[in-house]
């Protein structure tokens, strides 16, 4: 587990002002990863400060960096972050600690590294955002046991969570394919569904929707058929990231028995650019979620204490609409979930070590997702599904109403971790946009 050392420093600033602003998503204390370009150029690495990218393939060639974490930044500075990943986290902990340096204004060198600004920082507004991995496997949970009793209920089934709940973290394998970065538009798929009179019709989704979720990237990874312990789990989570695991909901309905979703969850999956390391987020670790009285105990192998006492964390978990006609108005989007994601039923350690139990093999930059983080309140009801339940309509700020997701409308995800005493991080944005079924082809 992470301990806590001088980059989680409160009183650490940097010499680059705006990393020091009050809620910036981006400060000293944070220095996510991520991979950039300038339009029509080749993809490299570069980690967030403020405002500004630190180009680690430049950082690197101006001789910043000696000795161990002179290799994991020339990993950092490639146009993927799985090598970098498979490092593990002691060699993401010696690069962050040296980038802390270089980049805080109370350093030695700070007059020096400063005046390199120009060179080895650039704009994130002047760049374009690409995945931060290749994405081998993509794994989603559904570990929130608000967001499934609000499920089974509006469905009319009996018991609030089914028999397996309580006694493993559900998941299924979804496309790695059709994972994109924020920012990319999400194209209204077209499918089966059932209709209230019984036919059965194909055409453009009508019930699209949208998930709001943590995700992690898997670090080292796993052998083939050897589990990881729980108490390992740890190691091998490299970094977290915000998902929206986009959902059609009438498509879901009718595909979903007897093997779980498929078309209705593969059309796309929107991830923020920046992966937030674990160390990143150790100051924000929290106690797993106390179970209800009569709940069962873990089985032993996803039973730990460590991960008892800190197997959580409390991060703040927002999605904004932005509709078209508030876009035309110029509107600020509306607020339409505030959750938090210390409400997980699982721990993402147990969902990690469920996942490689049968000895499945995890490898660097697998993704997996921790399903709709909903809490117990209305506020925190984390997709239009629990909102709506298919017929109350939402009022948005304008007066504009939505059951479902239409055409033009902006979804935008925000994160935050924040603690007394310790300077609070951010995810930056995972935006998404619908755009129109394409005709079936004649």
């Amino acid at each position: 587990m992470t301990e806590l050392n001088a980059t989680h420093d409160p009183d650490r600033q940097s010499w680059l002002e705006s990393a020091n602003e009050p809620d910036c998503d981006f400060p000293i204390q944070n220095l996510p990863h991520g991979v950039f370009c300038w339009p029509g150029e080749a993809p490299r690495g570069g980690v967030a400060i403020g405002d500004a990218i630190l180009d680690m393939a430049t950082a690197v060639e101006a001789g910043l960096f000696a000795g161990i974490p002179a290799e994991a930044a020339r990993a950092a500075a490639e146009p993927s972050l799985n090598r970098l990943m498979a490092m593990g986290n002691g060699a993401a902990s010696a690069l962050r600690a040296r980038i802390s340096d270089i980049l805080r204004a109370d350093h030695p060198d700070a007059a020096r590294f400063a005046a390199m600004a120009q060179r080895i920082l650039v704009p994130m507004e002047d760049v374009e955002m690409r995945l931060p991995a290749g994405i081998g496997a993509f794994t989603d949970f559904f570990t929130s046991s608000y967001h499934t009793e609000r499920g089974r209920r509006a469905r009319g089934e009996e018991p609030a969570l089914p028999p397996n709940f309580q006694y493993l973290p559900i998941a299924y394998n979804s496309r790695a394919s059709s994972v994109r970065v924020s920012g990319e538009a999400v194209r209204r798929p077209n499918g089966q569904r059932q209709r209230a009179d019984g036919t059965v019709a194909f055409g453009p989704c009508e019930g699209q929707d949208f998930e709001l979720e943590l995700g992690i990237f898997v670090g080292p990874g796993n052998m083939l058929g050897e589990p990881i312990p729980l108490r390992a789990a740890p190691e091998h989570i490299w970094g977290f990231c915000l998902v929206n695991d986009w959902s059609a909901r009438d498509i879901q309905r009718w595909e979903s028995t007897p093997l779980g979703p498929f078309l209705s969850k593969s059309l796309s999956t929107s991830i923020s650019p920046w992966v937030v390391t674990a160390e990143a987020l150790a100051p924000f670790r929290a106690p797993a979620l106390v179970r209800p009285a009569g709940d069962p105990a873990p089985l032993p192998h996803l039973a730990h204490d460590q991960d008892q006492r800190l197997g959580g964390f409390d991060i703040d978990l927002e999605a904004w609409l932005l509709t078209p006609d508030m876009a035309a108005s110029e509107e600020e989007p509306a607020r339409i979930t505030r959750t938090n994601f210390r409400h997980m039923y699982w721990t993402l350690g147990q969902m990690l070590t469920h996942h490689a139990s049968n000895g499945c093999n995890l490898q660097p930059g697998d993704l997996i997702a921790s399903g709709t983080a909903s809490g117990p309140t209305d506020e925190s009801r984390a997709c239009m599904a629990e909102m709506t339940r298919g017929r109350d309509p939402i009022t948005l700020p304008n007066g504009e109403t939505r059951i479902w997701l239409q055409d033009g409308d902006e979804v935008i995800l925000r994160g935050r971790a924040h603690r007394r005493g310790h300077v609070g991080i951010g995810f930056g944005e995972c935006r998404g946009r619908i755009d129109p079924a394409l005709a079936w082809p004649a």
